[in-house]
């Protein structure tokens, strides 16, 4: 919540299945095109929030199969626990604010009268949280005598079924809305009310964040009838409300130009940077530029005859590897040309996150990020810190001075001769 001194330029609340992460796209095209647009442009001034019905358990374990960025906020268990930043810091108030006519124990008797309902796993079972899956055909009676049973038992509860098969009961102040909500008078309190909100989602789950004032939102392609069906009959005339032509991720970078949010080109779709001017270019541009460049590299999609590295590099420059070895910056070119075309034919990628850019002199930059590759079922991460001097005579960019990266903890890969930069 503290990253930024003032408001945010954007906020966006995205659920994370089918809506950010398309598990029918297995090169992930779509959620890397999105990484490299936010670390690009929006990283340094706005909020990523992720509001997902999954567990902290389980969304551990999808950012260890998908090249997810990381959030500033995290609301999870479909709004019942919000979380802040990488170290995953509760909020207590939250939680405390929903045990009101809440008893997780009567929920668990009720609900065990009703033979429809299948409970989840246990990793899904949460404090404010009771999950069952349930066939289609029986959800709505279900629905309609448990909540007769429990209001009887004197509880105020929320029943949320999603994605045809999924069925939750949380307290009656819960829910992504609700916590979008919670979130967004925190913003009020702080004098830091995010200048526009985008709301994204694709299941029953998501309705209620459409039903926060104020905010934009994008039903994404590929949205669920449960969430169409919602929308036809409580915003169908609400044109701040948009249902994407394109899938997942995708559909969120086309909410962003067609609200006008700020810049909805990624760098990914930018086949030449030589050809193509973009409209801002800044040092956090920069790192997503070369590290697209050096993917495309290993990949054999530039020219080997690219002179780039050489163009950008300081030649006394130097790069000291993951593993503590210092080596000089023309050595790694060398290297690196030697690289070309390597991964040609693979799956291997290359993203950056939490892009952060400090200006330490009067044409100088310190930029710290992790940069991830992927090949296979392997992902290997390391904390980069790089200095840019925008000294010397680089058409629209920087030279890049010094490099220095550690492995992040667990994530070094056996042979590690072929990392570079």
């Amino acid at each position: 919540m503290d990253r930024l001194d003032g408001s945010a330029h954007l906020m966006i609340v995205s659920d994370l299945d089918f809506t950010m992460v398309d598990h029918l796209d297995p090169d992930n095209l779509g959620l890397l095109r999105f990484n490299a647009m936010w670390e690009a442009y929006y990283r340094q001034d706005s909020l990523l929030v992720f509001s997902t019905g999954r567990s902290p358990t389980i969304y551990k374990e999808l950012r260890k199969e998908k090249p997810l960025l990381t959030p500033d906020i995290s609301i999870m268990s479909v709004g019942t626990e919000i979380m802040y930043g990488e170290s995953m810091i509760r909020d207590e108030d939250w939680e405390q604010y929903l045990n009101q006519n809440w008893n997780r124990e009567i929920v668990t008797e009720e609900t065990a009268q009703f033979p429809e309902l299948t409970p989840q796993s246990e990793t899904e079972q949460r404090p404010h949280k009771v999950s069952f899956f349930v066939e289609k055909i029986k959800a709505l009676k279900v629905i309609r005598f448990l909540s007769e049973r429990l209001e009887k038992r004197g509880l105020d509860v929320k029943l949320i079924y999603s994605n045809e098969t999924a069925l939750d009961v949380l307290p009656k102040g819960a829910g992504k809305g609700q916590a979008l909500a919670y979130l967004l008078e925190k913003f009020k309190v702080d004098g830091k009310m995010p200048v526009n909100t985008l709301v994204c989602g694709d299941s029953g789950n998501d309705a209620e964040l459409f039903g926060v004032p104020e905010v934009y939102g994008v039903m994404v392609s590929n949205a669920q009838e449960e969430l169409l069906q919602w929308h036809a009959e409580n915003a169908e005339n609400n044109p701040n409300i948009i249902h994407a032509t394109e899938r997942c991720a995708a559909g969120i970078i086309q909410a962003i130009g067609n609200f006008s949010l700020g810049p909805n080109v990624s760098p990914r779709d930018i086949g030449d940077f030589k050809k193509c001017k973009v409209e801002i270019y800044n040092s956090c541009h920069e790192v997503v530029k070369f590290y697209l460049f050096y993917e495309r590299w290993r990949r054999a999609e530039v020219a080997k005859n690219m002179q780039t590295p050489n163009l950008i590099f300081f030649p006394l420059g130097t790069f000291v590897h993951p593993s503590g070895v210092e080596q000089p910056v023309n050595h790694c070119i060398d290297v690196m040309a030697r690289l070309h075309g390597d991964k040609q034919g693979t799956d291997y990628r290359i993203w950056v996150d939490r892009v952060s850019s400090e200006q330490v002199g009067s044409d100088t930059w310190r930029m710290k990020f992790y940069k991830w590759e992927a090949f296979g079922e392997e992902q290997h991460g390391c904390l980069t810190t790089v200095l840019l001097s925008s000294k010397a005579k680089v058409p629209d960019g920087f030279t890049w001075m010094h490099m220095h990266q550690t492995w992040l903890e667990g994530s070094e890969p056996k042979d590690q001769t072929t990392w570079l930069f």
